[in-house]
């Protein structure tokens, strides 16, 4: 019988993936860890299926002892060893080499595909990028919080799916959850810094794990500590292509489940998913849509328009501003709106379309443009309501703003339209171009007005019943690729909500056109009557200010990548450099006590993170290796790129630039097993040494 040589190995221990690279040679992988030849040989496999284009390598797989393995690359026509995908094979072994290589693949919708294009055309890690709070009272348990998440994410294949970097149709279902749970004390940061550097960090849609959850507080349950400090505070940031605001609802009442069952959510029957719905995507005749919408547009051929008031200038610092009407001032909106047969939403827009109108100076019926988010949730899908996924999505809207026409005729279009739409919540923007193909001005602005699932108030119930007090989680804002997104909600008290999230430069209008927004649904409800006309409306404003869009702001050339920060100096002038890749959700925090137990002497710098694939990558990846070539000196030691797993092909890229310089570079990816910067600060330093 066969000894097993890795039945001794500690299965805890961790993985290391070495990438050895030098100008002409042939790659080098050195592997540490619990990972036995069959896994390795699946893992190549797995490449080789993935990668079809990529050249036929060949492999030679060297055991030099217990838990370390050498593989070795050759090709019969010379080496080029930017040929094989070497970061993906390193993130393969150290995401997966303690279980199966399988992952489940199926097609991204065409509102995922085209989320996910408007991301990469604004580079940057906070576009289509949400965030929802919620404040948590009584008692809490963080480790059984933490916990519980981790069985959400184990249970939800939505919060194990990416997008696949080497083709931007599929998605990929990974088998092993990647769960983001951090826990901050109350001491240790305050709420409105957290919110803004973790929006800053963004969420990678091409990572599993489009959540994240942030907890603030909670480490204590003395009645003083929770008096000076409040409640304990949930942050969740995620990403628009692979979640919605009403998944995220969703998501947390599956959280609730968990926790009062001690962590672990229990069993049910399975809900459709993300798969299911893409099936039935599928199924639909499109003929009836494409109809409606040509007609719908069409319909604006020979009016005036507003031409588009605001330029995207994505490289400029994001704005961000609230307004509250009253519960008073919201229950007398909804109930006007009620009499025209609306809602709030059709008000909002009906205040939005005289606001556009006025900015744009526009004279006698004029068609305004902008873009209405449907939640997806109205089509006939059996359990759509209890799926959770990227269904929520942008559709153009075209007004006509006639200052003769009387506030219930526009109200009463507004709706019909709306009405009308619904049946066709799952057609995209992308389709819609497509189908109308007639030059038209864009839409810039996005409003999006949410609903919520339905509460489920026997859980409400047993939380209470644990002294646990919780409200539905509040949206932030989102940043999207609109220069400027209104999203409206309703709080716990029942007040309406607007928030602003534009671009910096555009400060002074957006938030003077945010004012007049709230004024409009404040007033409306006072003086508007049958007789009222849009023109009567737009005199109300008449004394408030000079328009609020005076036209668009160029966009200027993006800045280049931000320098190395340097997390400690080189012991002498010879040292050699470890360049460090920050991952997202991890902290300066956490590098700076990295660098401080590592032995050195080497000198060690902290990258910005990387995009894990898409159009910019390789653009950010040169940008990244110029910002660090400086500290690279072909007179000191080996230059070695580290990374988490999931950045290994950041890694490898950087080091294959380095290569492509003269130097013989190594890149280094570790699992996400072991997470003490003791133990990291020790990996690095022996895989920064040459093996024997």
């Amino acid at each position: 019988m066969t000894t097993n040589r890795f039945a001794r190995l500690p299965q805890r221990e961790p993985i290391t993936v070495v990438v050895d690279l030098g100008p002409g040679a042939a790659p080098v992988l050195q592997l540490c860890g619990p990972l036995p030849a069959t896994r390795i040989e699946a893992a190549l496999d797995t490449i080789t299926a993935r990668h079809p284009d990529a050249r036929a390598w060949k492999t030679d797989l060297d055991r030099p002892g217990p838990g370390r393995h050498t593989v070795r690359f050759s090709t019969t026509d010379g080496p080029d060893p930017a040929d094989f995908p070497l970061g993906a094979l390193a993130d393969l072994l150290t995401r997966a080499g303690r279980g199966a290589f399988t992952t489940r693949h199926h097609d991204a919708t065409l509102l995922q595909r085209e989320l996910l294009a408007a991301a990469d055309a604004h580079p940057g890690p906070g576009r289509q990028v949400e965030q929802a709070s919620f404040d948590w009272y009584g008692p809490l348990d963080v480790p059984r919080f933490t916990t519980a998440w981790h069985s959400v994410f184990a249970r939800e294949s939505v919060l194990r799916t990416a997008f696949d970097d080497q083709s931007e149709g599929a998605l990929i279902v990974h088998d092993r959850p990647d769960p983001q749970v951090v826990h901050l004390s109350h001491d240790s940061a305050e709420w409105h810094t957290l919110v803004a550097s973790d929006r800053r960090r963004g969420i990678d849609p091409r990572r599993p794990a489009p959540l994240r959850v942030t907890l603030l507080g909670g480490e204590s349950t003395e009645a003083a500590d929770l008096a000076r400090t409040g409640p304990a505070r949930v942050l969740l940031t995620y990403h628009h292509a692979l979640l919605d605001s009403w998944s995220v609802r969703l998501l947390v009442r599956e959280f609730y489940r968990a926790y009062l069952a001690g962590g672990e959510l229990p069993g049910g029957q399975r809900r459709p998913d993300m798969s299911d719905y893409t099936a039935w995507l599928a199924t639909q005749d499109t003929t009836a849509a494409k109809d409606f919408f040509t007609h719908t547009d069409a319909g604006d051929t020979d009016a005036v328009r507003v031409p588009p008031l605001f330029t995207d200038t994505a490289h400029r610092t994001e704005g961000r501003s609230r307004l509250r009407l009253t519960q008073e001032e919201t229950a007398r909106l909804a109930d006007w709106a009620a009499r025209w047969g609306g809602g709030e939403s059709t008000a909002l827009q009906a205040v939005w379309s005289l606001l556009l109108y006025r900015a744009g100076r526009a004279e006698g019926p004029c068609h305004v443009r902008f873009a209405t988010t449907t939640a997806g949730r109205g089509i006939l899908f059996e359990g759509i309501e209890r799926t959770p996924g990227a269904l929520a999505g942008p559709l153009p809207q075209s007004v006509l703003v006639d200052p003769h026409a009387t506030v219930p005729q526009l109200m009463t279009h507004l709706r019909d339209h709306c009405l009308d739409q619904a049946a066709y919540e799952w057609v995209t923007a992308g389709q819609i171009h497509a189908w109308t193909r007639r030059p038209a001005p864009p839409a810039d602005t996005l409003l999006t007005f949410e609903t919520l699932p339905h509460a489920l108030s026997e859980l409400d119930a047993e939380l209470a019943a644990h002294g646990i007090e919780v409200e539905p989680p509040q949206t932030l804002g989102a940043h999207t690729a609109y220069p400027l997104t209104l999203t409206a909600h309703h709080d716990s008290g029942d007040c309406l909500v607007l928030t602003a999230s534009y671009d910096q430069a555009r400060f002074c209008e957006i938030t003077e056109l945010l004012a007049h927004a709230a004024l409009l649904l404040r007033e409306l409800p006072r003086g508007a009557g049958p007789g009222t006309t849009l023109g009567d409306v737009l005199a109300l404003l008449t004394h408030l200010g000079s328009d609020p869009a005076p036209g668009p702001v160029p966009v200027t050339e993006r800045e280049g990548a931000p320098p190395p920060a340097v997390l400690r100096p080189p012991a002498h002038p010879r040292a050699a450099t470890l360049a460090l890749l920050q991952a997202p959700g991890r902290t300066r925090a956490f590098y700076d006590r990295i660098a401080r137990a590592y032995p050195g002497p080497e000198n060690l710098l902290l990258l910005a993170p990387l995009p894990a694939g898409g159009a910019h990558a390789a653009t950010a990846a040169r940008t990244a290796y110029d910002a660090l070539a400086p500290h690279l000196r072909p007179d000191t030691g080996r230059p070695v790129l580290a990374a988490f797993c999931g950045d290994g092909v950041a890694a490898c890229t950087l080091a294959r630039l380095a290569a492509a310089d003269g130097h013989r570079p190594r890149a280094v990816v570790l699992d996400t097993t072991a997470t003490d910067p003791d133990d990291l600060a020790h990996r690095l330093a022996a895989a920064a040494r040459p093996h024997p």
